[in-house]
């Protein structure tokens, strides 16, 4: 027992056959074309990033141009009024003056470019979120299947905030680094080449330094986002798992598995960081040996009385030209230092925006169906189609010559030799010959894993069959487009899905142009109407937290009435009642008797009960259907049925 426990909570968040990828598995590299494809998602906002080049390019000059302000301020300034014994201040006060305009504008250009990347920012990562929900609400059921719910929720969340200070902050600020870098490099070639030169190789041996750092970072932030959400994974899956975690006291193994996965983050997240925060110490230090080794060699320089060569020809090493190069020199080194710094929150960027565009680019649900589902009206025996509600559904079959012909929807399912499979190789269905006649209650019975709900699954085509044929009304189901399939079939789950608002709200969601009137009359039918009015607000009670405020019972009826004001022509019940004690079942089979009138009706069950009126009763084993008949003729056999019947041995 302790053993299968074990293999439970050991097992990836919704663990099945079904599901292939395994906790941590995952692509570790960014993939390529990423920075590309986050960079096209800001081609809307042209205009404004062509102002904010404008602005980080002026703010670039204006702190180059300051330097070469000292130069003139002290060489021609302050150094000749020492030199005289002058107290005439009017030419410091005209290049402070000119300095103070030069900064000016350079703040001013540094506010504008930030408050604009905002709202780039801001819209780039809505638009994208966005999108990555219309996208994740088009993936199969087979994606959600084989993929942790909680990983996908951090693609949402941790990974598209990875974003937000990339594209306010980080690519602006290794623009402008890249610009101020550059407009150092020129105003320090008008200086000295000689000392030019030197910084350039300094430089250089400083950048391959810097890059070997980066490089082991970026490694290890790619690991950081899979870590996370791994561990988002698993919060996920042990909230909802939270009553079976405390009836077998695994409290503690669930801690300790909790703890094994922020272990992982921790030390994936510690590298990054330890290898991201040691960048901007190196560059500073290296940079402070810089300044030191410029005033070295300058006034050497100017001491031997080596001509000091630069771009306008030669002159004499001056106290300004050296003061006025060390201050560049720290505009060129330093930005190595902060690109490097911003290009470990880029790496980490481009690492969630590698997740997020692997989940964008995942396959959409194919639909090559072609059939839709109409109103029609019938007069003499044809149907025409209609745009008003009628009680009469119609197939629209397109036909060669560009007409349609029209089928009704009766529900008429049959099931020929049809063979299916989760993974290939293991069959979980084989050999499936059923028929439901329109207005039939099919009844499904059979052990857990015997591929009861498989059917059903194969029904609403959440799954492609491998082999054989399933029609609808004489129809191919793959010929049928599945909206318009899963329009006609109303299904109610055993795991009860109530979404936050009020119960009026969650009634609708079977039909969503429903009125109030169509939602109370659906309750009524279901016998939910009397525990509905109960509530502290009737109909209009919120419900949060999965309405975690009502029993299971309750939560039951509440979906069972929203299938029931959807109106289908056929209806797919599985374990409806599972949840509802005896008393309550009873009540509630009167409102599903009175809902089931007229309609083809799957029903699979536990509850013998829930399927003796069934006017064909299938039990499956190990994918199979082993016997089929009424209630009194699976009796009289003496099958499995019968051994069920009599309590010989229970459904698992």
């Amino acid at each position: 027992m302790n053993r299968r426990i074990e293999e439970v909570f050991s097992m990836p968040p919704k663990s099945s056959d079904k599901r292939t990828e395994l906790r941590g598995h995952g692509k570790r590299n960014i993939n390529p074309g990423t920075l590309g494809r986050l960079l096209s998602r800001m081609k809307a906002h042209r205009i404004k990033l062509a102002v904010v080049l404008l602005c980080i390019l002026l703010s670039a000059l204006s702190r180059a141009s300051t330097s070469l302000f000292l130069r003139t301020l002290i060489d021609d300034e302050i150094l000749p009024m020492i030199a005289q014994g002058s107290r005439d201040f009017s030419g410091i006060i005209r290049i402070v003056v000119a300095m103070a305009v030069v900064y000016g504008i350079g703040i001013l250009s540094i506010w504008a470019y930030n408050r604009i990347m905002v709202t780039v920012e801001q819209t780039t990562v809505k638009n994208i979120r966005d999108d990555l929900f219309a996208h994740v609400q088009t993936l199969p059921v087979r994606y959600f299947d084989t993929h942790a719910h909680g990983d996908i929720m951090s693609r949402f969340t941790s990974d598209v905030d990875t974003l937000r200070a990339a594209i306010s902050q980080s690519f602006p600020s290794m623009v402008s680094s890249f610009l101020s870098t550059l407009a150092a490099f020129g105003a320090m070639m008008y200086l000295s080449l000689s000392l030019t030169l030197f910084v350039v190789l300094f430089s250089v041996l400083l950048f391959v330094l810097v890059k070997v750092i980066v490089k082991r970072s970026a490694k290890y932030f790619m690991s950081q986002q899979i870590a996370m959400g791994d561990v988002n994974a698993y919060v996920e899956e042990m909230i909802e798992g939270q009553k079976v975690v405390k009836v077998f006291n695994y409290e503690n193994k669930a801690i300790k598995a909790f703890g094994e996965r922020t272990k992982e983050l921790f030390n994936n997240a510690s590298q990054a960081l330890k290898y991201g925060m040691i960048t901007m110490p190196v560059v500073a230090s290296m940079g402070f040996l810089l300044y030191v080794l410029i005033g070295i060699i300058g006034g050497a320089i100017g001491i031997l009385g080596i001509p000091n060569w630069r771009l306008t020809g030669s002159e004499a090493m001056t106290v300004g030209t050296i003061i006025s190069f060390i201050t560049l020199s720290r505009s060129f080194v330093n930005p190595i230092g902060q690109i490097s710094m911003q290009f470990n929150t880029v790496v980490q960027a481009l690492a969630g925006a590698s997740r997020i565009f692997e989940v964008m680019d995942e396959e959409s649900e194919h639909d090559t169906g072609v059939v839709t589902l109409v109103h029609a009206t019938k007069e003499n025996g044809e149907l025409t189609e209609c745009c008003d509600r009628t009680d009469v559904w119609a197939w629209k079959i397109p036909q060669e010559d560009g007409s349609f012909s029209y089928t009704e929807l009766k529900g008429d399912i049959r099931f020929y030799d049809v063979n299916f499979s989760y993974v290939p190789g293991k069959p979980v269905l084989r050999d499936i010959n059923l028929y439901a006649k329109p207005g039939q209650k099919v009844a499904l019975v059979g052990a857990t894993g015997a591929g009861k709900t498989t059917i059903t699954n194969l029904l609403n085509r959440f799954y492609d069959i491998d082999e054989g044929t399933i029609h609808y009304d004489g129809i191919d189901i793959r010929e049928i487009r599945k909206a318009d399939l899963r329009k006609s079939l109303g299904v109610v789950l055993q795991e009860v899905h109530l979404f936050t608002g009020t119960v009026m709200d969650n009634i609708r969601y079977g039909k969503l142009d429903a009125t109030d009137e169509e939602c109370i009359r659906a309750a009524k039918l279901v016998n939910a109407d009397g525990f509905i009015r109960m509530l502290p607000h009737g109909y209009n009670t919120m419900l949060e937290g999965d309405g975690s405020g009502l029993s299971q019972g309750q939560r039951q009826l509440i979906a069972i009435a929203r299938a029931a004001v959807l109106d289908p022509p056929v209806m797919i019940l599985d374990e409806a009642t599972s949840s509802i004690d005896t008393r309550t079942e009873s009540i509630v089979q009167q409102g599903m008797d009175a809902l089931m009138h007229g309609r083809t009706n799957f029903a699979i069950a536990h509850r013998l009960s829930t399927v003796r009126d069934a006017d064909v009763i299938m039990v499956m084993e190990d994918g199979c259907i082993i016997e089929r008949g009424t209630h009194e003729q699976l009796i009289e056999e003496g099958g499995q049925y019968y051994q069920l019947h009599i309590g010989a041995f229970e459904l698992e």
